[in-house]
């Protein structure tokens, strides 16, 4: 287990912590500064709008007045009490108690003498009352600097506290995060080990953790089933090749027999080679599957009338299904276009009716319609055979998957694995159904017009499509 120096969930609850703590310092250093700046200016205006009270004192009743008034407000014995102090040309203070050099004109700190205090400073406004004269009203800075301590104190206290409450959070967070990831882990640990049906867990609040559980577990029962897919396919290969290859390695010994008694082997090479056939047969369709389920084909997609298409596989197919004893009806609705590969469509239709005829006994009636609505084009095979039990009709697309009473027909069970991954392929579907009798095979594809099939589509009512088919 990695120690807290390397989680990265601990580095992310740091990291978030150091970003709220710096945050929090920056935010109480502009405050402190706006406040100081604040409480600075408007003792600012205090002491202006007072220096211009002095001046308008001294412009009506001269310098006795000037110094009466002075005398008078600083015999107050309020610590936030002004003082004041008139200088003459060369500095020296004429009038007032601050004892302090002549200064500058305007706003400014300064530096006093506190006859309790000693050294202190002080927020000044000087002005001159004549050529002569200077007047400075200034104000201990004491108060503001203790509203400056107090706000530090106090907001070292919030900060402080603030920046425990927030590595506590850190920290818990972190643990959080290490103990859902680690519990993904764990899970993903055990699936490596060998139990597939190990899946991640699933919290009740459906947070993103949570999501991401649901997507894994998702994938992993598409992987379990591409796996039990797998085992079924290699164990179907194995089964179907057994036959065919019995019975080649059978006639092998039989021609190896006549060769050696020099009779003729022309039949036996002729007989095995069709055996060679079947089992070439057999590999060329699953790679054929696999190449359509790959979706390899989906750049040549281009605009295919499906109307032409089964009108033609109709004409195409229906001498040779009445020499066999059935018979194949149609019935096309005109102007139904799809994007796709012509080729497949064709194949795909072609399996459903070779399908139809090769399980429906002798005296049978196949029909082949197509229909459609706004957005999906419908491609129908029904017959009125026997049918297939309904608890079978979901295995039917599987590949190599038979029915028992079909066991004793030629074929690997490919046909309708096929035509599902070619429906797929054009973002369609197949669908199979009990037509009672028989079964009914349908082909959904969305139309050139629109390719997102609607959710709500469903196979319309044929009856009602009569005044718009034209019948092969």
């Amino acid at each position: 287990m990695p120690s807290w120096r390397s989680s990265a969930a601990y580095r992310i609850a740091l990291v978030n912590f150091t970003a709220f703590a710096l945050g929090l310092a920056v935010l109480g250093t502009v405050i402190f500064k706006a406040m100081h700046i604040s409480f600075t200016s408007q003792l600012d205006a205090m002491l202006t709008e007072e220096a211009e009270d002095l001046a308008n004192e001294y412009r009506s009743g001269g310098e006795r007045e000037l110094r009466r008034t002075i005398a008078e407000r600083q015999s107050g014995s309020s610590r936030s009490r002004m003082l004041y102090a008139v200088f003459a040309p060369g500095g020296r203070r004429i009038a007032g108690g601050l004892n302090t050099p002549r200064p500058e004109l305007g706003v400014h700190s300064i530096m006093f003498v506190d006859p309790r205090e000693g050294a202190d400073s002080a927020r000044g406004v000087a002005v001159d009352l004549s050529p002569d004269e200077r007047l400075l009203v200034a104000a201990d800075a004491d108060w503001i600097e203790r509203i400056d301590r107090t706000v530090i104190a106090y907001f070292a206290i919030a900060f402080g506290s603030a920046c425990a409450l927030g590595l506590a959070g850190a920290l818990f967070l972190a643990r959080y995060l290490r103990r859902r990831l680690q519990s993904i882990s764990r899970a993903a640990e055990a699936i490596i080990g060998g139990n597939v049906r190990m899946r991640m867990p699933i919290g009740d609040r459906r947070d993103e953790f949570d999501n991401l559980a649901l997507t894994l577990n998702r994938m992993l029962d598409r992987i379990e089933g591409l796996l039990e897919n797998l085992r079924q396919v290699s164990s179907d290969v194995a089964h179907d090749l057994r036959t065919p290859l019995a019975r080649l390695r059978t006639r092998l010994e039989e021609g190896a027999l006549k060769a050696a008694n020099g009779e003729s082997t022309a039949a036996v090479i002729e007989e095995s080679i069709g055996n060679v056939d079947e089992v070439l047969s057999l590999f060329a369709a699953i790679l054929r599957i696999a190449e359509v389920e790959a979706g390899q084909t989906r750049r040549y997609f281009k605009a295919v009338d499906l109307s032409d298409l089964l009108t033609e596989l109709a004409e195409s197919y229906a001498p040779a299904i009445e020499d066999g004893g059935r018979t194949l009806q149609s019935s096309m609705e005109t102007a139904v276009a799809v994007e796709g590969d012509r080729e497949l469509l064709a194949q795909a239709v072609i399996n459903l009716v070779e399908n139809a005829q090769r399980h429906t006994p002798r005296g049978s009636s196949i029909r082949l319609t197509l229909t459609s609505s706004a957005t999906t084009a419908f491609v129908q095979v029904t017959d009125d055979g026997p049918g297939v039990p309904a608890r079978e009709l979901g295995s039917m697309p599987k590949r190599f998957s038979r029915l028992e009473t079909s066991r004793s027909t030629p074929g690997y069970g490919l046909g309708l694995n096929l035509v599902r991954a070619v429906a797929k392929l054009h973002d369609g579907r197949l669908v199979l159904k009990n037509a009672d009798p028989g079964l009914s095979a349908v082909i959904e594809l969305p139309k050139a017009e629109q390719l997102a099939v609607a959710a709500d589509d469903r196979i319309p009512d044929l009856s009602k499509k009569e005044g718009k088919t034209a019948s092969a």
